[in-house]
């Protein structure tokens, strides 16, 4: 036992280490101001849990002089359950000299993360209400597994989380119902079987008003509630947002219990409290996690990111963490982006929600579509100006075209059809401009989104979004008509509507910034326009129709529940593969044809990416569109365990010691990968081909014990792809056999190429998208 500054330490590895450190310490100036980091430890390796409170007591008194009771009052919360770690308050200095202290893997900021914000499940193939069963197989099983939402809470009473029928909760539960304010113990039931709420990350670097809703495991914002119905909602009879979608509802797995770990506030969700969040949810004992919320792009390094973080514990654990790929929608955005995560884009169904536009009158009336959740009509047409043409006070006539606040003079605009603005990079409210449209006195708008969003909102006002082209049609009416008139209709549900899927404007797209060796996203599914419960605290409503990747990645939990359902035994890597490679409907090329292979929509056409149209590719879809109905008996599977994410690790530089200190046992880089791209991935992605590469796989048989497959590739562009051997044949269930794909430079050309590899029988089909980058070297460019 050794003693410094009046703090023991049983380790007396520490000592010499600590001494400076107070001595240091002691000289230095404490006034700079601190802030919240997360101190991330690494694996729990079977401490005690009082002796964890303790230790990290230790580690910051020897950062505050020696002194305990500066210790404590730093100290936030203690990670002690999946991973090791805490959270305290720290200056720069202090921060800076944890980190080099023996046994930490990194300190960083409590940095915010944001939200990315029915029919879809007729849509993608499962038909039905409560059962969800898919034609041979039974998927009753899901009333044993539980699904944890890190969101922002749940409205237990919603319909879509009733228990009526539900056998008792699974024993093995060693999660709690977390009281607060509005709720109490008695709000679950045998459907939400958990709720628990965190704001310690929040206090800390938020100003704290009372306008904070429900300081518990509420729901006050509705996203959480959201996500949870839609991965797992009860079938409703009659959901519909205020007559829209109306019909019967439900989520993917209907059955299966919920866990809600309340991490989001109105502001966003910190990193501390989602930390916290993984600890409990490890230690509770759920069988998947569901994350609809993520970092800004780019993304930093994986043990710098709570999720990342959380996620790779809970993996080591046997928990798939589900996750959506972000809402930035750009090249190179795609957030999330770990091997062990899977990772969902965002996708169209063919129901929209529209608003028909009229210019004019009588038969030289000119009619356009616009998207809108609004139930506001006009009873005849009237006077429609530009925005820019109402300018009020000091704005100038380009700042009042995107309707600022305050930018309308209501003379100008009493009683008239407004057509506004809205930047790609704005972060002013659409839902506002029709707010600031109608306190002018303006009785409708045209909104033109300049970044083709293709997102309906619920405006105040007959409102209704076009893109820039029917927008520019639009005002040049305006300009060039003595006296432009127009009237809006009221929002209408349409069905059929084509092409879809289509992938969505803002779901952020590929390549993988940290790890290009790994395709991001993986897959993509619904996730614009989707109906689901909702937080009768905002608006009193009972239902709301919602956007976002956020709204994708919970249809893939569902659907990975069901897999779970029926394959108990499956790790997280095969329940992910299975639903990789049956989700590609891939059409190759006819030969000679400059043309990639591509991914084909409902219609067996090219599957298309909003607003542009253009030819989707696996940075927008990753492995392809989830199809539930194959996903049950996909034939191989591409294995991964734990140990191979830790290869993977030192195969993009990690070296043995910064290894033991994330995994806390005896993991060497003795093994280790010549590249990343030789993680046993669904996908393959080589990112910089000089002339010829090799990648190996390991596939696994689990469907029928003696099978034969064979490979059929549709090369990228210019590369030859050549597959070793060309048949697999299987023995036995379980079975495992090696493949090795080869890539030939043939015509080399700028950017990234994209094929398929699938190994076909009679009734299966198992796709890879091939992504291949040409190293600018092989074309005689510079480096």
């Amino acid at each position: 036992m050794v003693s410094v500054g009046g703090v023991h330490f049983k380790s007396c590895c520490y000592c010499f280490y600590i001494l400076f450190l107070v001595l240091f310490l002691a000289q230095s100036n404490s006034c700079f101001s601190a802030k919240v980091y997360v101190v991330y430890m690494g694996s729990r390796s079977g401490e005690d849990q009082n002796d964890i409170l303790r230790n990290d007591h230790q580690i910051l008194a020897a950062v505050h002089g020696g002194s305990m009771e500066l210790a404590q009052a730093s100290h936030v919360y203690s990670y002690k359950h999946g991973f090791r770690g805490f959270a305290a308050k720290l200056t720069d200095q202090q921060a800076s000299l944890i980190s080099e202290m023996p046994g930490v893997v990194s300190v960083f900021p409590n940095l915010k993360r944001r939200l990315h914000t029915t029919h879809s499940w007729d849509f993608i193939g499962l038909v039905g209400d409560e059962t969800t069963e898919i034609p041979g197989f039974s998927t009753m099983n899901q009333v044993n597994l539980i699904i944890g939402f890190i969101d922002t809470g749940i409205w237990p009473e919603s319909p879509s989380f009733s228990d009526a029928d539900m056998p008792p909760v699974p024993a093995r539960w060693k999660g709690q119902c977390q009281s607060g304010e509005a709720f109490n113990a008695s709000s679950c039931n045998r459907k939400v079987i958990g709720a628990r709420y965190y704001m310690s990350g929040y206090e800390a670097e938020e100003d704290i008003v009372e306008t904070v809703s429900f300081r518990s495991p509420r729901d006050s914002s509705g996203h959480g509630s959201h996500t949870a119905s839609t991965a797992a909602g009860r079938y409703v009879k009659n959901m519909n947002y205020m007559g829209l979608a109306a019909g019967g509802a439900r989520g993917g797995a209907p059955m299966a219990r919920i866990a809600a770990y309340k991490t989001c506030w109105d502001s966003g969700c910190y990193d501390v409290d989602l930390l916290a969040a993984f600890d409990d949810a490890i230690r509770d004992g759920v069988n998947i996690l569901s994350l609809s919320l993520g970092p800004d792009a780019p993304q930093g390094d994986y043990f710098n990111d709570a999720i990342s973080i959380g996620s790779f514990h809970a993996a080591s654990r046997g928990i798939l963490v589900v996750s959506s790929v972000g809402n930035e929608g750009n090249q190179g955005s795609a957030t999330n982006l770990a091997p062990w995560m899977f990772t969902i884009a965002a996708s169209s169904t063919d129901r929209d929600f529209t608003s028909d536009i009229i210019l004019g009158n009588g038969p030289n009336g000119v009619n356009f579509t616009g998207e809108s959740l609004s139930l506001f009509g006009m009873n005849a047409s009237v006077r429609i100006i530009s925005a820019s043409e109402a300018n009020a006070g000091y704005f100038t006539p380009y700042q009042s075209s995107y309707c600022l606040e305050s930018s309308l003079n209501g003379t100008k605009a009493r009683g008239k059809v407004l057509v506004c603005r809205h930047a790609e990079s704005s972060t002013e409210s659409k839902l506002g401009k029709s707010v600031v449209v109608k306190e002018a006195g303006g009785v409708g708008m045209i909104l033109i989104d300049e970044a083709d969003k293709d997102v309906a909102i619920p405006f105040l006002i007959p409102s209704a979004i076009t893109g820039k082209e029917i927008g520019n049609r639009i005002l040049s009416y305006v300009s060039h008509t003595r006296k432009p008139i127009s009237k809006i209709f009221p929002a209408k549900t349409v069905l059929g509507s084509q092409p879809a899927p289509r992938i969505a404007s803002f779901s952020s797209k590929g390549p993988n910034a940290l790890t290009p060796e790994i395709l991001k996203p993986d897959v993509t599914a619904p996730g614009l326009n989707i109906l689901a419960a909702w937080s009768p605290a905002v608006g009193k409503l009972h239902f709301n129709i919602l956007s976002g990747t956020s709204m994708a990645c919970p249809h893939v939990t569902g659907i990975a529940t069901l897999i779970k359902a029926v394959h108990p035994s499956w790790s997280p890597s095969a329940i992910k593969s299975a639903i990789m490679t049956t989700a590609s409907r891939v059409r190759k090329p006819p030969s000679m044809n400059l043309f990639e292979a591509t991914v084909l929509d409902k219609n067996h056409e090219p599957i298309t990416v909003d607003p542009e149209g253009r030819r989707g590719n696996a940075f927008d879809y990753g492995a392809g569109f989830v199809e539930p109905r194959r996903v049950l008996d996909p034939g191989l599977i591409y294995e991964l365990q734990p140990i191979d994410y830790k290869v993977f690790l030192c195969s993009i530089g990690y070296d043995e010691k910064s290894l033991h200190l994330i995994t806390r046992d005896n993991s060497t880089c003795d093994q280790t990968f010549t590249t990343a791209s030789d993680l046993n991935y669904p996908s393959i992605t080589v990112s910089n081909l000089k002339d010829n590469f090799s990648v190996t796989r390991t596939v696994t048989n689990v469907g029928k014990p003696r099978s034969i497959y064979k490979a059929t590739v549709s090369s990228p562009v210019g590369i030859n792809v050549t597959v070793v051997p060309k048949r697999l044949i299987f023995n036995s269930y379980g079975q495992r056999m090696n493949f090795t794909v080869q890539f030939k430079l043939n015509s080399p050309s700028m950017g990234y190429k994209f094929g398929f590899l699938s190994w076909k029988n009679r009734k299966i089909r198992v796709t890879s998208p091939l992504v291949v980058r040409v190293a600018p070297s092989s074309m005689g460019l510079v480096r």
